[in-house]
């Protein structure tokens, strides 16, 4: 299948979060026709081995390849984490591949008034020490305290986000002493744009509170701007798919986009 300037942007998660990097990537680029995939049957990625990560992350590429995807935007930091590189060497000759790190950390290096920063995401992200690694390679100088929170997709997957559940499980993590005088705080994991309001919240405008849809929108115009690839005229529809139809899912992705929202169920694993 050819690719044009028609063709349409990829963007897959493992559940709801990329629903916020779609939602940007759609204001942003109106003209465009996005594909979005979550894998809410396997959902969350944070606590899975690299290798069923892997075998996940893969599948969908391959499913939105299938589609006719000009460029594919993995939406989640596990995922990102895992098997960006991968993807790129193996179906890089193909499609263009945007991940959700790469971004967010030249974004925040580029911000001189930032010296201490606090980064939260899922176990599997975390433990990867990918963003120390990437900022400290850009920004030496840059004192970085990172800390898992578990309970944070599972908890927005479930619908719980600007709630007084929400708030109590934000404000138990973000007491840990490391965050003591950061100055900024980096959302690592795209389900928590969802919850943001209530970080900010909590630090009451003393602390810069960064996620990847404030950068992720800018690179893929700019990716596709370069390949001569950007749309002056949406071809079709968005379309949404998922490996099993929540309702979670569903009240989220209407939230986001209207009740035009058409949910397609999808069971890739076996193509």
């Amino acid at each position: 299948m050819a690719i044009n300037a028609h063709s349409p942007i990829g963007i897959f998660d493992s559940g709801i979060g990329g629903l916020t990097i779609a939602s940007e990537v759609i204001r942003k680029l109106p003209e465009e026709e996005v594909i979005y995939f979550g894998d809410t049957a396997h959902m969350p990625y944070g606590d899975k081995s690299p290798a069923l990560v892997r075998y996940y992350g893969t599948k969908i590429v391959e499913f939105l390849i299938s589609k006719g995807c000009k460029i594919i935007v993995i939406a989640c930091n596990t995922i990102s984490s895992v098997i960006y590189d991968d993807v790129v060497e193996i179906f890089g000759s193909r499609v263009q591949f945007v991940n959700v790190i790469d971004p967010l950390v030249h974004g925040l290096a580029r911000l001189e008034d930032v010296h201490r920063t606090g980064i939260i995401g899922t176990q599997g992200t975390i433990k990867t020490g990918i963003y120390e690694r990437k900022l400290k390679e850009l920004r030496p100088d840059m004192e970085v305290c990172s800390l898992a929170t578990p309970l944070l997709a599972p908890m927005i997957e479930a619908g719980f986000f600007n709630n007084q559940i929400s708030k109590a499980v934000i404000e138990t993590y973000l007491k840990e002493d490391c965050f003591t005088d950061i100055e900024a705080m980096v959302l690592a994991c795209t389900h928590y744009p969802l919850i943001k309001k209530d970080i900010e919240e909590y630090y009451q405008g003393t602390v810069q509170v960064y996620d990847s849809t404030d950068f992720v929108s800018n690179v893929v115009r700019d990716a596709l701007n370069v390949k001569g690839l950007l749309n002056n005229r949406r071809s079709g529809p968005n379309k949404f798919f998922a490996s099993d139809i929540t309702e979670s899912f569903d009240k989220t992705a209407k939230n986001f986009f209207g009740e035009d929202v058409h949910l397609e169920y999808a069971n890739i694993w076996e193509l």
